[in-house]
């Protein structure tokens, strides 16, 4: 589903969703259902299921700037060449909107699949989007790479042959926070936050894992279900044991309720660490007045990071300021690794020359590129983890707020920008 530069975001929540309706397809499709045949046709196309609407809608705000000028940059040489066809061939990408739902991801997969005869599927954000489409592509044998989805909620669904994953990974995310917590003094108390879904249940684990043996004394309440309006027990738990520490997974408008009611009810701790929530300038924003003011999370890509785009030579800077310049809005994390993926995918069509399934995916395995998100090359697992650092909120000059890079954690490549500082002290709160 190509879409022209000028669409705007409404239209396009629009009409994906219009033909996210009209792909629906039941998730118990009969096994002896197989993918058609692709008509011959005179292009190469791309199945990109994406959460443009729900929850975690808010890791596609980018889109479909991103998707337009990604497919621009392959295509500008005339496309990739592909023997069969003895020519090169322009790529195009159908955009589907998964809802955030799990059970509508299988189906659009399954639908692009099955009708649309996709040649590969490149498909992001959470496991909720990402899982279920990934187990699609294993079932019918469609090679497939994903991106913004933790390796470690993506090995849960393995072993993968044909998808493969290019991501940050949880164990990273935690070095990050560590170091950048450091900057602050605290009790070392730690109240953990996280949903019940896949990326909450992993997230505690990791996180339990990571901290009690770096001295933290971990408080776990408890998951909780996505949607939960009254946080009062778990914020009463959290004074009892005099929490300095809040540590979150969560998605954007769960983690505003929360964060809101800590203030109402005066419980503001020197850290505010939260996974997911916190990523996007638009949530922050979201929350309402300067109350992300000095709250943090893990910086997937910012624009000072040193990678460089493999398809036109920019850099992140570079793309961060053409987001900014031709939409008007604050650059976000996802625009790194939503373009990422793409790099992946021109070059795997670019060294195959065919568009048969089977050597693309090995095409995939064999993968050694530098990316604008960092270099993705396959380990023997179908994972490749890119580089993440930390960040912390503060008052910008352009926007609202800005993202500080405070942590480098273990990839000391990335830049650190400043010491953490605590949300007391940026608030005046003796």
């Amino acid at each position: 589903m190509r879409k022209k530069k000028d669409i705007s975001r409404r239209e396009f929540i629009k009409k994906a969703g219009v033909t996210a309706a009209a792909v629906g397809l039941s998730s118990s499709i009969p096994r002896f259902l197989r993918p058609a045949r692709a008509a011959t046709r005179d292009y190469i196309l791309i199945g990109r299921p994406l959460p443009i609407t729900g929850p975690v809608s808010a890791f596609t705000t980018v889109s479909p700037w991103i998707d337009d000028k990604a497919i621009a940059d392959i295509n500008r040489d005339g496309g990739i060449y592909i023997k069969e066809a003895g020519k090169k061939l322009p790529v195009k990408v159908k955009i589907v909107d998964t809802e955030s739902n799990p059970s509508k991801a299988g189906d659009v997969g399954s639908k692009l699949i099955l009708n649309d005869n996709v040649d590969i599927m490149y498909v992001s954000a959470t496991p909720a989007t990402v899982s279920p489409v990934a187990a699609v592509c294993e079932r019918f044998k469609v090679p497939c790479v994903s991106t913004m989805m933790p390796v470690e909620m993506f090995l849960l669904g393995g072993p993968f042959h044909w998808a493969f994953d290019a991501s940050f990974s949880v164990r990273d995310y935690m070095a990050s926070f560590l170091e950048m917590w450091e900057d602050v003094k605290t009790n070392k108390i730690v109240g953990l936050l996280a949903q019940n879904d896949p990326d909450g249940v992993a997230w505690t684990e990791g996180s339990k894992k990571a901290l009690e043996p770096a001295g933290y004394r971990v408080i776990d309440i408890g998951r909780f279900p996505p949607g939960t309006m009254d946080y009062g027990t778990i914020i009463s738990g959290w004074k009892k044991e005099n929490v300095e520490i809040m540590f979150a997974n969560m998605s954007p408008p769960d983690f505003a309720r929360v964060w809101r009611q800590c203030f109402r009810e005066n419980f503001i701790p020197k850290i505010c660490t939260v996974g997911r929530a916190l990523m996007f300038p638009t949530a922050v924003e979201a929350i309402g007045g300067d109350l992300g003011l000095g709250t943090s999370s893990e910086s997937l890509w910012h624009p000072s990071y040193p990678f460089k785009s493999s398809l036109t030579g920019e850099s992140a800077k570079d793309l961060a300021a053409a987001y900014e310049s031709a939409s008007g809005k604050q650059w976000t994390a996802p625009l790194g690794g939503l373009y990422g993926g793409y790099e992946i995918v021109a070059d795997v069509l670019k060294r195959a020359q065919t568009l048969d399934k089977e050597t693309l995916r090995k095409a995939f395995a064999a993968t050694n590129l530098s990316t604008i998100q960092g270099h993705i090359k396959f380990n023997e697992k179908n994972i490749s983890i890119v580089p993440t650092g930390g960040l912390q909120w503060i008052k910008g000059k352009k926007f609202p707020f800005h993202p500080v890079l405070v942590s480098n954690g273990n990839y000391k490549m990335l830049p650190k920008e400043a010491k953490m500082v605590s949300i007391h002290e940026l608030r005046g709160i003796k």
